[in-house]
């Protein structure tokens, strides 16, 4: 998994999330962030990408022509196709999956919602695959004590030791990801999926630029990375 250019490695774009939080007019992926969608920014980084082939973009029911002329704009020559999401986040990525040929080797899945994709994570987590390892994760070591609730009661507080925050992009052996989505299992992200159909999923050193972008503040803070520092 060592070679770039032609390794076979497809990255799936993830960017068909509702975004209700937001308020707008528009999915997540085409509100603004530094005057221009949300979308732009991720679907430039793995155009530029030494490590990823081609792309397919999941789009918002309805925003499919924005995202194919967003591509086109960009001039991100890598994409493949643009498939419309799911109901659920697993629902999205089966549908950018089923546009992967078979000849594929690798099955890169990112959020666009983590706009600020460094390329040494996206070089991580394809190298790591290989040698018995089905998927590789970034991830960063929870620094804050974790509580779980029952309403606004505290019922236990938990072990830290061993916990981690994943991110994405997640890199798996595309016949690995193929069997885990196979059926109607759901989880939380892509490795869970994998891991439940018994796959092995190595964790490698995220990114704290890798924000999630769930809300106004956060689109806030990701365009305060993005200033360049005067």
């Amino acid at each position: 998994m060592s070679s770039r250019g032609g390794s076979g490695v497809w990255a799936v774009l993830v960017a068909a999330g509702r975004g209700e939080r937001f308020g707008a007019d528009r999915p997540k992926a085409f509100t603004n962030l530094a005057g221009r969608p949300l979308l732009a920014e991720s679907l430039e980084r793995l155009e530029a990408s030494d490590w990823v082939e081609a792309i397919v973009v999941v789009a918002p029911p309805e925003w499919e022509e924005p995202s194919i002329l967003l591509a086109e704009e960009l001039g991100a020559g890598k994409v493949n196709a643009v498939v419309t999401g799911g109901e659920t986040r697993a629902g999205s990525v089966r549908a950018g999956v089923a546009e992967v040929p078979e000849t594929a080797a690798v099955v890169v899945v990112h959020d666009a919602a983590r706009p600020l994709l460094p390329e040494d994570v996206l070089e991580r987590v394809v190298t790591a695959l290989g040698e018995g390892w089905e998927g590789a994760v970034p991830a960063l070591p929870l620094a804050d004590t974790v509580k779980r609730a029952e309403g606004e009661t505290v019922v236990e507080t938990l072990d830290r030791t061993g916990l981690y925050a994943v991110q994405t992009p997640q890199a798996f052996l595309a016949d690995a990801l193929r069997r885990a989505l196979a059926g109607e299992a759901e989880a939380t992200d892509c490795a869970g999926l994998v891991e439940a159909s018994g796959g092995r999923v190595r964790l490698v050193e995220g990114d704290r630029g890798l924000v999630k972008v769930t809300g106004p503040a956060d689109l806030d803070f990701v365009e305060a990375l993005l200033r360049p520092e005067s």
